[in-house]
C-alpha cells in the first residue's frame, strides 16, 4: 500500500509551494512510511509515499522514464498480478527494466500503448502519470475500485490523491460540505455515492475509470463495468474454472519481500486463501503463519444471526490442523474497542462502520509486531452470492438497499425538518443502480432481480468495506494507555484486491 498526489497549475509556479507540498506528503504518511519523493517542475508536484513490498532498493517513486522527446512521470499504488507477462511482452517491443516493481511496468505500458495500457493491466491500482512535454495527466482506477483515487478541479488545474485528508491540506479548496453532502453522510454513510468526495467539489474516479487532463479540461471515461452474458457452462466445467481463477488469484499474491501471512476466520473465503498459500508455502519448504480475532466472553455473549449462524472458533482450528499453519489467535477486549472508535474514524476520514472499524484496527496493530503482508478473504459474500439478500425472497422483494432497509434510527439523530430529503435521496440513488444494471432479454424476473443485487453490492457494500480495509493504514497515532503513539502499517491483499492498516 502507498499513496499518491499531486498538484498542477498553470499559473502558479509550484516549486515556491514546498511547504504546501510538504504537508501533503506529510499527511499520506502512514499509507508510506518507509520512503518518500517528489518530482517538481514549474507547474507540476507529484509526490509519493511508500510502502516498501517489493524490489525495496530499485522500487522509489515517483520513477521517470524519457522516451523520444517526451519525459513520463508516473506515481502509483497498487499491484499489477499479469506483470510478468507484460513486461515478456514489452522486452520483446525493445523495452528494457532496471527494477523488479509493478511501478515500471505500469509506466513502460503506458508509454507504449497510451490510454489503450489500461485494457492490459490485470490487478489493482491508482496511479497517474505526467507528460512533462505536452502537460497532460492520466490518472486511472482499477476495475473493483481496490485503490482510492480522489481529485479537486478548479480553474487553473487539478489536485488529486489517494485519500481526501490530503487534498485538504491545500489551502486552495474550501473545507465545506454541500447539503448533498450532508445526505451521504446521515442517510448512506458508511458507504457513499459512487463518484461522490462528499467535501464540496471533491470527486473519486469510478471503479473502471480512467481521466485525462489536458489544457484545463478533465475527460473521464469508463473502461469496464459489470455486463450480464449468457453462461454457457455446465457445472463441471464450472467448477474447474472457477477453482483455476481462485487458485490462480491466490498464487500471484504471494509474492513478497517481507513477511506474508493470511487471515483465517474459518469460513470458505479464508479457508480456501489459507490451504492454497499453505500448499504453495510447504513447496518452499515454508510454513504458512495463520492469524484469526476473537473477543473476550465472547462464548457468553455470542448470539447468531442471519449473518453469522456459529461462532468462527467452532471451525478455525479444524483448518489449522488440517493445513499444519503456525496458527496465532488475538483475543480483543471490548473497552479497548470503545477505546479506538475515535481513532478508527478518524482514521477513515470520515463516520465510518463503528465496532467494525475498530477492531480491524486493533487486531492488524497485533500482527503487524510480525507481519507486514496479508491475504483476506473479505468481499468473497458479494462476489460468490453469500448474503441472504441474494436468496431470501423478503430481501429480493423489497424496494431499497438490502442492508439498510429502513432509515428510522437515521432519521432520529436529527431535528425535525433537518435534512428533508433524506429518504427521498437515498431511494433515489439506490434506483439509479438498478435502472443502469445490465440485463440480458432472457432474463426472469428473478435472475434480473438477482442481476440488480450483484450491482448494488458490487458498487455499495463491497465499496464500503474495501474502503474500510483501507483506511486502517491512515492512523498515525492510536492512543492507549500503555503506547501513547502506535506505529502499524502493512498490507492486506484480499482475492484481487489489495489493502493496508496503519505505519509507523
Amino acid at each position: 500500500m502507498c499513496g499518491i498526489a499531486g498538484w498542477f497549475d498553470r499559473e502558479l509556479d509550484i516549486r515556491s509551494q514546498e511547504k504546501i507540498i510538504g504537508e501533503m506528503s506529510d499527511s499520506m504518511y502512514s499509507r508510506g512510511p518507509d520512503e518518500g519523493g517528489v518530482f517538481l517542475d514549474r507547474d507540476i508536484a507529484m509526490i509519493h509515499r511508500r510502502l516498501a513490498v517489493i524490489d525495496i532498493e530499485k522500487g522509489s517513486q515517483p520513477m521517470v522514464r524519457k522516451r523520444g522527446e517526451e519525459t513520463y512521470v508516473i506515481v502509483y499504488n497498487g499491484e499489477i498480478y499479469n506483470s510478468p507477462e507484460l513486461r515478456e511482452e514489452l522486452s520483446s517491443l525493445g523495452y528494457s527494466f532496471g527494477s523488479e516493481c509493478d511501478t515500471e511496468t505500469v509506466l513502460l505500458s503506458y508509454i507504449h500503448w497510451g490510454e489503450d495500457c489500461i485494457q492490459k493491466l490485470s490487478g489493482i491500482f491508482a496511479f497517474a502519470v505526467y507528460e512533462c512535454k505536452s502537460k497532460k495527466i492520466f490518472l486511472a482506477r482499477d476495475r473493483a475500485g481496490v485503490k482510492p483515487l480522489f481529485y479537486y478541479q478548479y480553474k487553473e488545474g487539478i489536485i488529486f490523491s489517494s485519500q481526501i485528508q490530503t487534498i485538504l491540506k491545500n489551502p486552495l479548496i474550501p473545507h465545506h460540505v454541500t447539503e448533498d453532502g450532508l445526505y451521504e453522510l446521515f442517510f448512506l454513510g458508511p458507504g457513499r455515492t459512487p463518484g461522490s468526495g462528499v467535501v464540496k467539489n471533491i470527486s473519486e474516479l469510478r471503479p473502471g475509470e480512467y481521466a485525462v487532463y489536458s489544457e484545463g479540461r478533465l475527460i473521464k471515461k469508463a473502461y469496464f463495468s459489470l455486463k450480464a452474458r449468457e453462461f454457457e457452462y455446465d457445472s463441471k466445467k464450472t467448477i474447474k474454472l472457477i477453482r483455476e481463477v481462485v487458485t490462480d488469484s491466490i498464487t500471484r499474491q504471494l509474492v513478497s519481500d517481507v513477511p506474508l501471512f493470511c487471515f483465517l476466520s474459518g469460513g470458505l473465503d479464508s479457508s480456501i486463501i489459507s490451504l492454497v498459500a499453505s500448499e504453495h508455502f510447504r513447496e518452499r519448504g515454508e510454513r504458512l503463519v495463520t492469524y484469526s480475532v476473537d473477543y473476550k466472553d465472547n462464548d457468553i455473549y455470542f448470539r447468531k444471526n442471519e449473518f453469522q449462524p456459529t461462532p468462527d472458533s467452532e471451525f478455525i482450528g479444524i483448518m489449522t490442523d488440517h493445513i499444519s499453519s503456525e496458527h496465532k489467535n488475538i483475543v480483543l477486549d471490548n473497552y479497548d474497542l470503545f477505546t479506538a472508535l475515535t481513532s478508527a474514524c478518524e482514521a477513515r476520514g470520515l463516520p465510518g462502520m463503528t465496532d467494525v472499524d475498530s477492531s480491524l484496527l486493533l487486531f492488524c496493530r497485533e500482527i503487524k509486531k510480525r507481519h507486514t503482508v496479508g491475504l483476506s478473504g473479505e468481499c468473497a459474500d458479494e462476489l460468490f452470492a453469500g448474503y441472504p439478500w441474494y436468496h431470501r425472497p423478503e430481501f429480493l422483494r423489497s424496494d431499497s438497499f438490502p442492508w439498510s432497509p429502513t432509515l428510522d434510527i437515521r432519521r432520529s439523530l436529527l431535528k425535525k425538518d433537518i435534512l428533508p430529503r433524506g429518504e427521498e435521496y437515498v431511494h433515489e440513488k439506490y434506483l439509479d443502480t438498478c435502472r443502469c444494471t445490465d440485463r440480458l432479454s432472457t432474463d426472469s424476473p428473478l435472475e434480473a432481480r438477482r442481476r440488480e443485487m450483484f450491482a448494488l453490492n458490487y458498487y455499495w457494500f463491497m465499496q464500503t468495506l474495501l474502503e474500510e480495509k483501507d483506511i486502517k493504514e491512515k492512523l498515525s497515532f492510536f492512543i492507549t494507555p500503555d503506547n501513547p503513539v502506535g506505529n502499524y502499517n502493512f498490507q492486506i491483499r484480499q482475492g484481487r484486491r489489495s489493502v493496508c492498516a496503519y505505519t509507523p
